[in-house]
Parts: structure tokens; C-alpha cells; sequence
């Protein structure tokens, strides 16, 4: 009937109509006589690669849907398939129902055509430039840059960084200090926050950002100057059953063991200390992988 898909013949024709029609076969054992309708015009297949080659922008309807991509009619009896990896340059789309729906007029551009094996490729996102390829350009590792939290999960924060793409500030790379391993102690959604650029992956399209890289790391600057058996001051900010914990400097804590807090035993730290005394102690441990003191 047609060269396109056909639902029901009743979508072409109504009992009574007058029509022309081409004999394809004549079954005389059988009493069959095959006729078609589509045969009248040629298979529109024939011409689809000097119609359509590859980078040309065609006009489209979305006709059906899958998982993987969505299929749209370029004209009756040709459908190209837009593929999920080519709908957008910056959302994670898992399924082609998220994007688009049955009956959608878009535009796409041509990516392969097949006549022989009636296949068209199409792409949306290759209507628009890569922002990738911009950023690759814009931005280099080391770069200080100032965006806006988007999104903040367990694992860490998402900051928008160009043209909707994000980049990550791991919850390591947040503090240099805080062991709060919530990223949501450290910024919210709608934060305006500054960082440093880590990595660039274009391939894997994932950067890296870090908040902590904009200052000095405290605790390379106290192992640098400070070594077992030195005398340190510092202040009691809190207290533990199993010990106190002295401020060091800026942001930097240590632990006096209730063990190493007097020579005779005690039950619990606040048995001879408090919080807010000003003490005086020696190192007696260094830890500068877990930076403990």
C-alpha cells in the first residue's frame, strides 16, 4: 500500500474507492493475484543519499519511540533513527521518552545514510556547538573559576561551569581540614562559590574541581616545620573519653590520648583538662598520609 508503515488500510482507502494499481503476481494453482499501490511511485530508498547526505539539516516528525533513540519520519516511506547518545551534549539521557515525544516536529542533522541497507542516522545535539570542545579551550587545569552550585549529593557538589555543562567538587576536595564527609555541611544549591580546575576529561565528559586547592594545605606547612619530640602550644577545643583534641594552628588539631595526659591513670580527659586551657605538649606521633598528629 504505501513504502511508509502502514497501520490499517482503512488509513488509505474506503470500500467503493476507485484506484489504479500495478499486478505484481498472478497465482493461477491458486487463484491469487497480488497487486500494489506504493509501486506506482518509486522507493523513495532509491534517492534517500542525494536527498540526504551526510551534515544535511532535514525537517522531522517523531513517530515512534524506544529506550534507545526515537524514530522520525524525514518523508513517507523514510525514517531515520535520532539515537540517545546524540540528543543532547550535556544531559545524561537514559531514555529517548525523557527528551521527546510521539509527534514532535524537530530538526536534525544527517550523521550516516544507507540506501542499501535503509538505514538514516540523525543527530540533535549536532545542531549546536560541542560545548566540550568550547571548554577544552576555555578552561585548563589550575584555572580559578567562579560558578554556581547546581546540585549537591553525597558524594559531593555539581557547579556549572559553561553552558550547562558541570563540573565536580569532590567532598575531599573541600576542606583540607573538616573530616565532615557530608558535602552539604560544606555548600548548598544556589551557593556562589569559587574554584580551582583539576582535570578536564572531553572523552569521558567529567572535570574535576576542587575548593580547598585555592588556599595553602595547613597541614603540609606544620609537618614541614614540625617533627617527633618538639615542643608545641595550643588550645583545648574539645573532648573525647579517649582524649583531647588541641588546636594547633589554623584549622589544625591534634590528639592528646588520655594515655599521654598524665603519668598516673585517669578515667577520662576532663579528670585534668579543660576546654579553652592553653597547654603545652610534645609531639610524640606524626601521621602525614592520615594527617594526624
Amino acid at each position: 500500500i504505501s513504502w511508509g508503515k502502514v497501520s490499517h488500510p482503512s488509513d488509505f482507502f474506503k470500500v467503493g474507492d476507485e484506484i489504479e494499481v500495478m499486478v505484481l503476481n498472478i497465482d493461477s494453482e491458486t487463484e491469487k493475484i497480488s497487486l500494489g499501490y506504493k509501486q506506482k511511485t518509486p522507493d523513495p530508498w532509491t534517492t534517500v543519499e542525494e536527498k540526504y547526505p551526510v551534515d544535511t539539516k532535514v525537517d522531522a516528525k517523531v513517530v515512534n519511540l524506544k529506550n534507545y533513540g526515537a524514530f522520525v519520519e524525514v518523508e513517507p516511506g523514510v525514517e531515520g533513527l535520532v539515537h540517545v547518545n546524540d540528543m543532547s551534549w550535556t544531559q545524561k539521557i537514559s531514555k529517548a521518552q525523557q527528551f521527546l515525544k510521539v509527534g514532535d516536529q524537530i530538526e536534525a542533522v544527517v550523521l550516516e545514510v544507507s540506501a542499501e541497507n535503509k538505514k538514516l542516522g540523525l543527530g540533535l545535539k549536532q545542531l549546536k556547538e560541542n560545548p566540550w570542545e568550547v571548554i577544552q579551550e576555555k578552561f585548563q587545569p589550575g584555572d580559578e573559576i567562579e560558578g554556581e552550585i547546581k546540585n549537591v549529593t553525597e558524594f559531593g557538589a555539581f557547579m556549572e561551569i559553561y553552558d550547562g555543562v558541570d563540573g565536580l567538587i569532590h567532598v575531599t576536595d573541600m576542606s583540607w581540614t573538616k573530616k565532615s564527609k557530608e558535602p552539604s555541611e560544606y555548600v548548598k544549591p544556589g551557593d556562589k562559590v569559587k574554584v580551582k580546575v583539576l582535570s578536564i576529561d572531553a572523552d569521558k565528559q567529567r572535570i574535576s574541581l576542587g575548593m580547598k586547592q585555592l588556599t595553602e594545605d595547613p597541614w603540609r606547612e606544620f609537618f614541614s616545620q614540625n617533627n617527633i619530640g618538639d615542643s608545641v602550644k595550643g588550645k583545648i577545643v574539645r573532648m573525647e573519653d579517649y582524649g583531647a583534641f588541641v588546636e594547633l594552628g589554623e584549622d589544625i588539631e591534634g590528639l592528646i590520648h588520655v594515655s599521654e595526659i598524665a603519668k598516673e591513670r585517669i578515667d577520662k580527659p576532663s579528670d585534668v583538662l579543660e576546654v579553652g586551657q592553653e597547654v603545652e605538649m610534645k609531639i610524640v606521633k606524626i601521621d602525614s598520609v592520615d594527617k594526624k598528629i
